[in-house]
């Protein structure tokens, strides 16, 4: 069985790219580094390391039970702010995993509901492009909690938290200024404000415009979710974005589009939560009711 030291070793020496330079950094004996490292060989059943000349980099098997040894590394450290927490020994600190457009339009309001609640609890954000990005993080023990589009296969806890809208963006004066919702076909001929291809909302685009049977035509596109709306407004194409990324004071035309486009939204975890994890759960899905169209 391997154990939390063997882990902590394993992934100095990967992140040092050296057993002199991960023993100076843990502060113990290269001999007894590399005693751990081969034990811990011997009870996965095969190399971990290959000693390069002047570095050392993961085996096949090494690079396959990394991410579980940062995990596991991960969660023990969150065991002892829980523990501390309960003790009263601090304030606290959250872990919060993300993508871009759901740390724009859905969790400022949590964030803001919490911090009034719990101003001594600390949270920390971690935001992350894609959903298959956010996934792996949790994966490799990022956080306490995702928020972001629901997993298609996660072995933990996950909450349902809604159906997130999207709606099309353009200029004051276009002529969408005067219809309530459009069909996306109406828009094949029109120049588009896209998103970056590791942008996720780029996939929700082009499937909702594959559905309506064509390819947007991109003028520009942005890695910045928040620059999408703005370009729009400002003339550059029509956008696609989440609806609740934007402010009453956005001055460009809001339509539906018809069929409705619409992407689920949850929170989850790599096991049941702590009580503070939980807590910022409940706040989390009291602050969603009011915005999705179907929580």
């Amino acid at each position: 069985m391997a154990t939390l030291r063997q882990w902590e070793y394993l992934v100095a020496i990967v992140d040092e790219g050296s057993f002199t330079r991960a023993a100076e950094a843990l502060h113990v004996t290269q001999p007894g580094l590399s005693h751990q490292v081969r034990t811990l060989e011997r009870a996965l059943g095969g190399p971990l390391l290959e000693r390069l000349p002047r570095s050392v980099r993961p085996t096949p098997l090494g690079r396959a039970v990394l991410p579980h040894a940062r995990a596991a590394l991960a969660d023990a450290h969150r065991a002892l702010c829980a523990a501390r927490r309960t003790a009263g020994l601090e304030a606290g600190e959250l872990d919060v995993a993300t993508v871009y457009s759901v740390g724009l339009g859905v969790l400022p309001d949590v964030l803001r509901f919490w911090r009034k609640a719990h101003p001594a609890v600390r949270i920390r954000l971690h935001e992350h492009r894609h959903a298959d990005h956010l996934r792996e993080a949790m994966l490799a023990g990022q956080a306490d909690l995702a928020v972001g589009p629901t997993p298609g296969d996660w072995d933990g806890p996950v909450h349902v938290l809604g159906e997130e809208e999207f709606v099309v963006v353009a200029q004051p004066d276009d002529p969408l200024a005067t219809v309530r919702s459009v069909e996306l076909a109406a828009l094949a001929d029109r120049q588009w404000v896209h998103y970056s291809p590791g942008n996720g909302l780029a996939e929700v685009v082009d499937t909702a415009c594959a559905a309506a049977g064509f390819r947007p035509r991109a003028a520009v596109r942005t890695e910045q979710t928040a620059a999408a709306p703005v370009f729009a407004a400002s003339g550059l194409g029509v956008a696609l974005v989440p609806g609740n990324i934007l402010s009453p004071a956005f001055d460009g035309v809001v339509v539906r589009p018809s069929p409705a486009v619409t992407r689920a939204l949850a929170a989850y975890t790599r096991h049941d939560p702590d009580p503070l994890t939980s807590a910022f759960l409940r706040a989390l899905e009291g602050c969603c009711r009011g915005l999705f169209t179907d929580s």
